[in-house]
């Protein structure tokens, strides 16, 4: 299948305030939803342009590119055709904003979900190009949690009788229960109550809210949340020590592996592979939901082999443990703590949850991964704050030292930013001090969202029709799209209607197909 090589130039032809609409826009740009979704739906060329915006059709805020898209062969550097996108509906292609969060853009968040599935799923059951051995050595699903910041109400069910915990209606226990004679029942220093009887409902306001705004410590959680990439970072490093000091103490021989200067050397004969995702928590500070599958090492350095027979998921249990109980480092100094923060993973009895993931147990593959990736398209929005970047012009809409739980923790970020070894806490304010990728995996653990995002396009032109007419189908071929970007966002709010309707039905279809296929199994 031909490579694409796709050229994005800036261009003048940008939209927005202060800028005129693309001249080749339609005269009802401006007019409302129902009366732009009525001309476009009387054009005799609608079905054409459904069809040619069908890759973005379910997409919130799509990108439209213009300009030529050219086929050259690869061996003489000859032009093979030519294709300009002023041939095309609208004069425009329409690709979908690619973002990952659902609050955002819901249709590109549920690909992106998928992938992400896939992904996972494949460094544990195998395919993608992942050896379907994998299936076969030790994991573990583990989450890692923060310490406490202060006392928020939560909603705890010790006893759950409901079918489906996706629908839990289970009673709740008492949020902090005390006793009239405990000492610490008594009003805070701030004269808050310490207590609380509720049994929150899963829906409550309340969840993750501090019972007192004045004891929590939210500079210190912005700082936790700001170092949490650090933490999983030297906890990776600890497991593998670990294991390689277990499998050291096994007696286990060492592997020796070529290098590509044709140097031997001796490497410990057993490595984890991690996958991880950050979700964040209604109190506003993120835990991490992982997949660690133990290796073992080949004299390849590319091959994906079973663990040695010595080494069991128990080893890799213990090895987790260790690590959440031991890792731990102190921040640089910062004028408002120059001793600087300690950043550790929560009560090693309630921060660490680490099960054994199997095909017949309570964690299978399928359950781990779709569960990661559930989370993989959330950001901020459990916490009631949802911004962009932020800066000075617009910080006092989100800040306030005296106002709520997320307006004080975006304040500490802002606040804590002002020395210069500390701008990332600004630059990360309108994230709550959190600057790390939501979901990141080892090199050896899966295959990357390039390759099942190029399979998709190698799919989508080869079963369902190049989006580019006359395009030959050759492997010596090369595609070089010139584009500039002539805007952001569907051209009318009826050509939104049409679109999202239209690949809301495909979704219905696939759906039900799905669902036949799977009672039919």
């Amino acid at each position: 299948m031909a490579a694409d090589l796709t050229t994005v130039v800036p261009d003048q032809h940008t939209t927005g305030p202060g800028h005129r609409p693309h001249p080749a826009a339609s005269p009802g740009a401006f007019a409302g939803r129902d009366e732009s979704a009525f001309a476009r739906a009387c054009d005799p060329r609608v079905f054409d342009w459904l069809d040619h915006v069908k890759a973005a059709a379910g997409c919130s805020h799509p990108i439209r590119l213009a300009g030529e898209v050219a086929t050259i062969d690869r061996a003489t550097g000859r032009l093979l055709t030519s294709v300009s996108t002023a041939d095309l509906p609208d004069g425009e292609i329409y690709k979908p904003c690619g973002n990952r969060r659902h609050a955002v853009c819901p249709s590109c968040a549920r690909t992106y979900q998928r992938d992400a599935y896939q992904l996972l799923r494949a460094g544990l059951a195998g395919g993608k190009g992942i050896p379907a051995t994998v299936a076969g050595h030790p994991a573990v699903f583990p989450t890692f949690t923060a310490p406490s910041f202060g006392t928020v109400h939560t909603r705890v069910v010790k006893r759950h009788t409901c079918g489906n915990r996706r629908r839990c209606d289970c009673r709740a226990e008492p949020c902090h229960p005390r006793r009239a004679s405990d000492p610490t029942a008594r009003p805070c220093e701030h004269g808050q109550p310490t207590v609380c009887w509720a049994r929150h409902e899963e829906n409550d306001a309340r969840l993750g809210q501090p019972l007192c705004l004045d004891c929590y410590d939210h500079h210190g959680q912005v700082v936790w949340n700001h170092a949490a990439p650090e933490l999983w970072r030297r906890t990776t490093i600890a497991i593998t020590r670990h294991l390689r000091a277990r499998a050291r103490a096994l007696g286990l021989p060492w592997v020796e592996q070529v290098t590509a200067s044709g140097r031997v050397r001796r490497v410990p004969p057993v490595k984890p592979s991690f996958g991880k995702v950050a979700e964040m928590q209604r109190r506003a500070v993120v835990h991490y939901h992982g997949i660690i599958r133990l290796d073992g090492v080949d004299a390849d350095p590319d091959a994906i082999v079973p663990p040695p027979d010595a080494l069991t998921v128990d080893d890799l249990i213990a090895a987790v443990q260790h690590a959440a109980a031991t890792v731990a480092f102190t921040t640089r100094p910062h004028p408002a703590q120059p001793e600087g923060w300690r950043i550790t993973w929560g009560d090693p009895d309630k921060g660490i949850d680490v099960r054994p993931i199997s095909a017949d147990g309570e964690v299978t593959d399928s359950r781990a991964a779709g569960y990661l990736a559930k989370y993989a398209t959330k950001s901020t929005e459990a916490t009631g704050h949802v911004s962009r970047r932020l800066d000075g012009e617009v910080i006092d809409l989100y800040a306030n030292e005296h106002g709520t739980h997320a307006e004080r923790l975006v304040d500490a970020c802002w606040t804590l930013g002002q020395p210069r070894d500390w701008q990332q806490l600004r630059r990360w304010a309108h994230m709550l001090g959190f600057g790390g990728h939501f979901l990141t995996k080892s090199r050896r653990y899966s295959v990357t969202f390039r390759i099942l995002r190029d399979a998709r396009v190698i799919w989508r032109r080869t079963e369902t029709g190049h989006e580019y007419p006359e395009q030959p189908d050759d492997d010596t071929t090369l595609i070089v799209g010139l584009l500039t970007y002539a805007g952001s966002g569907w051209r009318t709010t009826g050509d939104a209607l049409l679109a999202n309707t239209a690949a809301a039905m495909a979704r219905e279809r696939h759906e039900a197909a799905r669902d036949e296929l799977l009672a039919a199994a």
